[in-house]
């Protein structure tokens, strides 16, 4: 039988407030076995880039990401948040080893090319993308591998990758060796039916009812992305993908993503 592994993601809301941050990883700890968690940015980077007269620039929500703001990206994502959160896991008593994709050469990716819009220094993950022996030795060794959203080319340039893609490229690459369970985890305690309503979680979720929650407009905006990435992954022998709520990784109220 193949060892377990839980992939954790959460979102810059988390990362930007303090108390809840330190509540989602004193949560985090408690969970038994091997773990890694990926962090998306937060708005540091954003007011940092304004505080020096750079307005970050956005399209449909994606980050352009040109030399400037790369180097302020990098300086947050890869150094004083991904550190903050490696700290606050060894204050809770887990052994984590904060990670870009460049160390180690453990996620290459690839400047993605520029068709109707160009996004700058921004990374796509190929298929062979994960460094998996390392992340096992580093797994194997007692290490809780905590990644930020920075990669690399292998030619010396960093780039800026999505939080929710990097987590779905690390799952399925692990699970060749691993049972898998994906969590995404943000504010709300799962899918919901209605987004007035904090209680209208649907608990289950199948790939037939994805697309019919999809065509009937109940799943909708940045939830897409989110769940075509889980079911990605659970086509690409993930075991499990959870979505759910960050404070409240250790109670029952979630929604899990099955392929039938």
């Amino acid at each position: 039988m193949r060892e377990s592994l839980k992939i954790f993601k959460i979102g810059g809301g988390i990362i930007d407030d303090d108390a809840q941050l330190r509540q989602f990883l004193t949560e985090l700890a408690r969970i038994p076995g091997s773990k890694i968690l990926v962090h998306g940015g937060g708005k540091g980077a954003s007011q940092m880039l304004q505080s020096l007269g750079i307005e970050p620039k956005m399209v449909q929500g994606r980050r352009i990401t040109d030399a400037p703001t790369l180097d302020i990206v990098t300086m947050f994502y890869a150094g004083k948040t991904n550190k903050q959160v490696v700290a606050l896991l060894q204050a809770a008593g887990v052994n984590a080893l904060g990670l870009s994709g460049a160390d180690g050469n453990v996620i290459r990716a690839v400047k993605r090319p520029v068709v109707d819009v160009d996004y700058g220094f921004v990374g796509d993950l190929p298929a062979d993308a994960v460094h998996v022996e390392l992340l096992h030795q580093l797994l194997q060794a007692g290490l809780m591998p905590v990644f930020c959203a920075i990669t690399h080319d292998g030619q010396g340039q960093l780039l800026n990758t999505n939080a929710d893609t990097i987590a779905s490229a690390l799952a399925r690459a692990l699970a060749v060796a691993y049972e898998v369970e994906l969590h995404f985890c943000f504010e709300k305690d799962g899918v919901l039916r209605d987004l007035n309503d904090d209680a209208s979680v649907i608990p289950q979720i199948t790939a037939e009812e994805y697309q019919q929650f999809k065509a009937a407009g109940v799943i909708a905006a940045g939830m897409v992305p989110k769940l075509d990435n889980a079911f990605a992954a659970l086509e690409a022998g993930v075991e499990r993908v959870v979505i759910e709520n960050a404070l409240r990784i250790n109670e029952p109220v979630k929604t899990v993503l099955c392929v039938s």
